[in-house]
Formats: C-alpha cells, structure tokens, sequence
C-alpha cells in the first residue's frame, strides 16, 4: 500500500484520483485550505488524513506545517489544484496575476520542497497536472499560461535534480477536460459549456496513475492528453 498526498481533491481530477486511490486501498493525505474544508473532504474520505494549507499564500506553508504531522516516506505528491482568470495582458491586474502564480506555481514547488525529505526516503514520484496552456500560450490565456509554463520548469529541474535520489517526476498535459475549472472557462468566455465535447476526468486520472505505477525501471517523463471526439 502506497502514501499519496492530493492537491485538489475536493472536485475535477483530483477527486478521480483519490476515489481510485481509495478504491485501491491506497493511503491518502489530503491538502485543504483549511480546517472546514478539511472536515467535508474527511466526509467523502474517511480514511484520508488532511493537512491544512493555503496554496494561494505559499510563504506560510511552511510555518503550517510546523504544527502539523507530515507522512514520514511518500511515495507520491500529486500537484492538481489550480486555478484560472482568463484575460488579455492589457486587461489583467497584478492581482489575478499574483492569484494564478501563488497557486498553480510557486505553491507547487514550496509544497515540494517542503515534501522532498519524505519523497527521497520512498523513492517516490511527483506529478505536476500541468495543462495545454504549459505548452502554448492563446489570446486571453497569457497569466494562466504563464503559470503553467513556470510548472513545466519546476517539473523539469526537479526530474534532473532528483534522479540520484530515485525521485521520479512526470508533467501530465490535459487538454481541455469535463471539470468545474472548465465550466468556469467556458463562463469567461462567454460559451456554452457541454461537458460530452471534453476530455472525461477519469481519462486524465488513468494517465495520472499509470505514471506512477509504471516499473521502477523506466520513468513516464511527460504525458500529454487531448479530447478524442
């Protein structure tokens, strides 16, 4: 039985990918903005073990979890949460900027560094769900691609400065995917939302698991997933 630790667990992906998990028997540890969203995840999850942290304020992560228990060996983080403002450069604030940096991107690498010591003592295996717009930027995607290219670095420093320690690293590439993020999307920009046309959740929680049940002997590096109708 494995450790995992889930960002965004509460819905989309990330719900997938703990229902597998505890389907499977798996051990979860799921990160929460705080105590009462730590009490409806424990709801759904009742063997799940929480922590609370905010990812939208990355500089106090380190100080919450000062008071709280971390796992000692973690087999794998998975970086899901996220979040997305879309708008063109000459209409988007610091703010929204500031937003979508502190979560998708600096929060996933404090949480890794703050997380490495368990990860290296597992040989475990980070996995960052990045997004299309980690590989190309859109009109009214800039802020958000931004973020998501700054995680493809992380992801790719991390793979090479880990692979002594046996920590293994992959970057999961969904195109646009059946989540409440997408209905938001498709909100901003002014759409009809019809979940049928997208990736299925499940689809990219598969892709997130194979990955990190793959052999020891080989490492899934990038995986990228795009809508099949």
């Amino acid at each position: 039985m494995g450790v995992h630790l889930i960002t965004g667990a509460g819905s989309g992906i990330g719900a997938v990918v703990a229902d597998k998990l505890t389907a499977r028997g798996e051990e979860l540890w799921l990160l929460v903005r705080d105590a009462r969203r730590a009490a409806q995840l424990r709801e759904c999850y009742p063997a799940a073990r929480t922590l609370v942290g905010d990812l939208d304020d990355p500089a106090k992560l380190s100080w919450a979890f000062g008071h709280q228990a971390l796992p000692v060996e973690l087999d794998s983080l998975l970086h899901v949460a996220g979040v997305v403002e879309l708008g063109t450069v000459a209409e988007t604030p610091v703010k929204a900027w500031q937003h979508q940096l502190n979560v998708n991107a600096v929060a996933p690498a404090e949480l890794t560094r703050l997380l490495l010591p368990s990860l290296r003592l597992a040989r475990g295996h980070v996995v960052f769900v990045n997004s299309g717009a980690g590989l190309r930027a859109d009109p009214t995607w800039g802020s958000y691609a931004a973020s998501k290219f700054a995680v493809r670095a992380l992801a790719d420093a991390l793979r090479q400065e880990e692979h002594a320690n046996g920590v293994r690293v992959t970057s999961v590439y969904p195109g646009r995917t059946a989540t409440p993020m997408q209905a938001k999307v498709h909100q901003q920009e002014g759409q009809p939302y019809d979940p049928e046309r997208w990736i299925a959740p499940e689809s990219v929680a598969t892709a997130v698991l194979t990955a990190i049940d793959l052999p020891r002997d080989a490492e899934i590096t990038e995986i990228t997933v795009r809508p099949g109708r």
